[in-house]
């Protein structure tokens, strides 16, 4: 499934339950090494207490799990040294300045003082920092803080990072830097494994999605496979001449006019295969449409087919 790179994180039939309800109910994935696993679901459907698992700052009730091919139960120690972790809610000291914060970082990671210094350095340049290396944390923006807090769990130099909807409150301009952000990342080699509620982040950045709903993971698969498993795809026919018009309509029945013009939308889950057939069928009635393009549903789409579109209670922070 994940080809030939090792599995950087593994899961098997993790559960976890506080008294009589059941938050994580037997899921299995795996993260492949250098690349972004997304986790969605709404509100409540275990998100964050998955990653307070895997980061071991909670313990599951059961279930399998590898963190960098260390258990998180049994061998915490050796997961931390190999993790990152960036919240909800930013680990910056508001009171410290950037370049403080980070040097702080180094003190946590018992790395010396010279080695902090020159690492702070690297990163406040890295993240665009420079300027406000040495003012408060209070006074940074959103998106600032947010980049400095990752600056901050990179100190460690952690081979897996996991960012627990790390754009939530930032205009669009700061997540977009922070995407930029997290794919450089990953180009170096770094895992990500990625919560969101902003479904075009998942969409933008991740190689493979998991749908997190009610304590049970209800789909798996890349963007475009995950698109394709709700209705609504369409192959889009453009023709200019209506004699063409004419003889695809009839080829494809069950196609519609759409815009009122010279234009076929056929029903379709938009797979290469389905593609094909459409190109075989027009070329057996000899026309050429003028245009051809795939429409699949969005991610918004998706999301509400498997989650019903209704938004649970808030997740627990235990």
């Amino acid at each position: 499934m994940n080809g030939q790179r090792p599995a950087a994180i593994k899961v098997s039939g993790l559960n976890k339950s506080f008294g009589d309800h059941i938050v994580l109910d037997r899921i299995d994935f795996e993260v492949p090494e250098g690349s972004i696993f997304s986790l969605l679901g709404p509100n409540g459907a275990g998100k964050t207490t998955t990653v307070q698992i895997l980061s071991t700052l909670m313990h599951g009730d059961g279930g399998d799990m590898s963190v960098g091919g260390y258990d998180p139960a049994t061998q915490p120690d050796e997961v931390r040294s190999m993790i990152g972790v960036t919240g909800q809610f930013s680990a910056v000291d508001e009171l410290l300045t950037g370049r403080e914060n980070l040097l702080l970082m180094g003190d946590l990671n018992h790395l010396p003082r010279s080695e902090s210094r020159r690492l702070a350095a690297s990163l406040l340049e890295k993240f665009d920092l420079v300027d406000a290396a040495d003012k408060v944390a209070a006074t940074y923006s959103g998106g600032m803080t947010r980049r400095l807090d990752i600056a901050m769990t990179l100190v460690g130099s952690p081979r897996i990072i996991f960012l627990d909807e790390p754009t939530t409150g930032l205009d669009p301009r700061s997540r977009r830097v922070m995407w930029d952000i997290i794919r450089d990342l990953v180009a170096d080699g770094v895992t990500i494994f990625l919560t969101t509620q902003y479904l075009e982040e998942a969409d933008q950045l991740a190689d493979r999605i998991a749908v997190l709903h009610q304590g049970r993971l209800v789909a798996e698969g890349t963007a475009d496979q995950l698109k394709r498993m709700v209705p609504g795809g369409y192959i889009r026919l453009d023709f200019t001449e209506r004699a063409d018009f004419d003889a695809a309509a009839r080829a494809f029945g069950e196609a519609a006019q759409v815009n009122g013009d010279l234009t076929l939308a056929i029903p379709s889950d938009g797979a290469v295969r389905a593609v094909r057939e459409v190109l075989d069928r027009l070329d057996s009635i000899g026309v050429e449409p003028d245009g051809l393009s795939v429409h699949t549903p969005d991610l918004d789409d998706v999301f509400l087919a498997l989650t019903g579109g209704f938004a649970a209670e808030k997740e627990s922070s235990r």
